[in-house]
């Protein structure tokens, strides 16, 4: 009984739960506004999203599938218009304000309305939520599992008892019903002595009605005195019952209590250890030295003043200008000027003190590319990009808060030889034609044909300070076999490896000092193989491209900006640097 009373209960708790949760949402709002992003690049258009009580915007629609650059939730935002600006108005949640303006006032005002109706829509489902867990109790409002349990047994020693009161009941009826014959054979017995004494008086027929009343009586007394006993040691049963389960009753408030007290006492003890950080943080912030706004503290490090989604805009913007201004450089000039190609062949011997490390290095980096994604070193990467034939994987990596993500990007390209993209991955004379983010660049040091040391300035993308690059960059083919050279294994394979090397006589300077390694490793197979005595052409290539890079920045920026700009910037460089090499090999010999 009390089990079926009990999922009852949980039962009328789940629908009214149900009730609640199935209330209906607001159809979503969206459109385009300008939203101010700084100081630089002002007023900006970004596609805005109001949803589910949350206002979310992007660079574009196209981006929607992304992620969102920015949300705010509007349950507790204050909506503001412009005193002077008819078309604008400010979404502002505690010390986040979004400034953002429309195409007309009458646009403006219907984003002020959604929002506002957005707002109270999500405060009357919370109204209604709460009012249903009210009702039900705490077993629906507190979410917990010891509570959860609690009242179930509670609810279970409640129905016992309603149980035991149900037993009372009917032997107290037993024991009226018993104590009322009882009563009317007294009633019924002295009314027969009076009877007796009025007949040895009174000289009259006698009327034995009243002996067979009190015969029918007793009959039926007979057998409730005989179950009297058994009801008085029931009786006892349930009444010693009934203070056992409100024995138990209590205990369980008591456990409750006491589960309650403990969770206070941890609270209080985290708030005085959050009290401690606190105050020790503001003693240490005192000693800080003032950010000066417009130095290099306001701009760069993790006590930027710049929030991140002026950051990631700022970034965006200066990455875009660089794009337009490759493209418009391309334009003027597509062909590459006759190169002489490195020789493949290396010195037997080279004393050259970078040379031990140099061979490991391009050695390790050769082996390690071209492992398969889950083979051997190659596991635990994440595929977080993909375009066709092009996949791009991660390994989250960061050091000393800085993040360096481990990189690996697989494509094919039909048309071209992994010589020749190696060649123009290497070759400092083409760099600028496809590197777009390059201030300057210089071959310090020639250690042979195949072997360079860079130094190289990269261009400042504000607000992040500007980089520099000090590595040495060697190029060399892997030989094959003659049997191995089908259409299955590949040709040839060729590699670049770049890898940070120290140079004392270029000092850091006004630049923060990039580390890496870099290397790029291209597989030519040749498919369809000609006839025999036929030469090769261009329809017969096919190379695949393994680029694997690990960077460390050298200097902090915001971790959600670098991980978002380069799930944007490694696709777009791998096409730029394979279309660019497919125009000028187009009508060029074919370098194998």
């Amino acid at each position: 009984m009390s089990q079926q009373m009990s999922l009852s209960d949980d039962e009328d708790i789940g629908a009214d739960v149900k009730d609640t949760n199935s209330t209906d949402l607001l159809p979503p709002f969206e459109g385009v506004l300008q939203k101010w992003t700084n100081y630089i690049h002002g007023w900006q258009q970004r596609f805005i999203a109001l949803k589910d009580g949350t206002l979310t915007y992007y660079k574009s629609a196209d981006e929607t599938a992304f992620g969102c650059r920015g949300a705010v939730t509007i349950i507790k935002a204050q909506i503001k218009l412009h005193e002077f600006d008819d078309c604008r108005f400010d979404v502002g949640v505690s010390d986040c304000v979004w400034y953002l303006r429309a195409q007309s006032i009458e646009e403006r005002n219907r984003w002020v309305d959604a929002i506002e109706g957005h707002r109270q829509h999500h405060n009357d489902s919370a109204y209604s939520s709460d009012n249903s867990l009210r009702r039900h109790g705490s077993a629906v409002s507190l979410g917990s599992v010891t509570s959860v349990k609690s009242n179930r047994g509670l609810k279970e020693k409640l129905n016992e008892i309603e149980t035991f009161r149900d037993i009372l009941c009917q032997q107290v009826e037993s024991l009226q019903k018993y104590y009322n014959m009882c009563a009317q054979t007294v009633g019924i017995n002295h009314k027969l002595n009076v009877d007796d004494e009025y007949e040895n008086n009174m000289d009259y027929d006698y009327d034995d009605s009243g002996a067979e009343h009190v015969k029918e009586v007793a009959t039926e007394l007979g057998p409730i005195s005989l179950d009297l006993k058994r009801d008085a040691i029931t009786f006892k049963a349930t009444t010693a019952g009934i203070i056992a389960t409100l024995s138990h009753c209590i205990e369980l408030m008591h456990q409750r209590e006491d589960n309650w007290k403990r969770r206070l006492d941890k609270e209080i003890e985290k708030r005085k250890k959050l009290e401690e950080i606190l105050k020790q943080n503001q003693n240490e912030s005192t000693q800080q030295n003032v950010i000066v706004i417009g130095g290099p503290d306001y701009e760069e490090g993790p006590h930027s003043m710049i929030k991140e989604d002026e950051f990631f805009d700022a970034v965006d913007a200066a990455l875009d200008r660089n794009d337009i201004e490759e493209q418009e450089r391309r334009q003027m000039k597509l062909a590459t000027n006759s190169l002489s190609e490195p020789s493949p062949t290396l010195p037997s011997v080279c004393d050259h003190p970078l040379w031990s490390e140099i061979e490991r290095v391009t050695t390790d980096q050769l082996y390690y590319s071209r492992l398969e994604i889950g083979e051997g070193g190659a596991k635990g990467w994440e595929l977080f990009a993909e375009d066709g034939e092009m996949r791009l994987y991660k390994r989250e990596l960061e050091i000393d808060g800085l993040v360096c993500d481990p990189l690996k990007a697989v494509h094919v390209v039909n048309g071209i030889s992994g010589h020749e993209m190696c060649y123009h991955f290497f070759s400092p004379d083409v760099r600028f034609d496809w590197e777009n983010t390059l201030e300057s660049m210089k071959v310090v040091e020639e250690i042979n044909t195949n072997t360079l040391i860079f130094h190289q300035i990269h261009k400042r993308v504000w607000p992040a300070a500007q980089r520099d690059t000090t590595f040495w960059s060697h190029i060399r083919r892997t030989e094959q076999n003659d049997d191995n050279k089908n259409s299955v294994n590949p040709y040839n394979i060729w590699i670049v490896c770049n890898n940070s090397t120290d140079r004392p006589n270029i000092p850091l300077g006004r630049c923060l000092r990039m580390t890496m390694t870099v290397s790029l490793v291209c597989e030519t197979y040749i498919n369809p193989i000609p006839e025999k005595g036929k030469p090769i052409t261009r329809d017969n290539l096919k190379c695949k491209i393994i680029y694997c890079s690990t960077i460390n920045p050298g200097g902090w920026a915001p971790a959600s900006v670098l991980r978002a700009l380069y799930k944007r910037e490694y696709p777009k460089f791998l096409k730029r640097f394979t279309q660019y090499v497919k125009d000028v090999t187009e009508n060029k010999e074919i370098m194998l």
